[in-house]
């Protein structure tokens, strides 16, 4: 017997959102609570970054921060700012630089890369562990990739696929998010 065309779709879809949701499952609770902990600190705000996707993520992780949880957050996603960066101290440097620029003693630091392998993020992550910045890492792809490795909290998907392991990051992100809310409202 032969299925049909929307059959192979929706098998598709559905074991689709069923890795989704292993992924998201597959944390370790308490690190998400760790990582609350840190974001909710007062006199100090949240600086997070990523690049492509990851970016884009940042971008509506840092507003949500700030409006809906009433965190300081922001990140580094002007034009301006990273070719000025990367052009005087190299791609592999600029954010490093936005940190060393943009830190106050205490910030949280949240660094995102799919692969754990982007020079830019591992140089920032490796910046902010020799400053004493709390880190927040999240990463995916190999469970040996280098950025793992350098954060007090380093969260990881076990998955290649880019978009699973950027929709898992983004929803961890974004629970960490509404339990803050969730807590102010209590």
């Amino acid at each position: 017997m032969t299925t049909s065309y929307k059959e192979q779709n929706s098998k598709f879809f559905q074991g689709y959102f069923d890795l989704i949701g292993t992924c998201t499952h597959d944390v370790d609770d308490g690190a998400l609570m760790n990582f609350a902990k840190l974001a909710e600190r007062r006199n100090c705000k949240v600086i997070i970054a990523g690049n492509g996707g990851s970016a884009a993520m940042a971008s509506h992780v840092a507003v949500d921060f700030t409006k809906a949880a009433g965190i300081r957050a922001i990140n580094f996603n002007e034009a301006d700012l990273i070719t000025c960066f990367a052009n005087d101290y190299g791609y592999e440097n600029w954010l490093a630089k936005a940190v060393e620029a943009y830190g106050d003693p205490g910030d949280l630091v949240i660094l995102i890369s799919s692969s754990g392998r982007s020079p830019n993020i591992i140089n920032a992550a490796s910046y902010a562990k020799q400053h004493g910045f709390p880190l927040v890492t999240l990463s995916g792809f190999d469970s040996d990739n280098p950025l793992r490795s350098l954060g007090d909290i380093n969260l990881w998907v076990d998955s290649k696929s880019y978009n699973i392991v950027e929709m898992t990051h983004h929803i961890w992100l974004l629970s960490v998010v509404d339990y803050i809310i969730s807590e102010a409202n209590t």
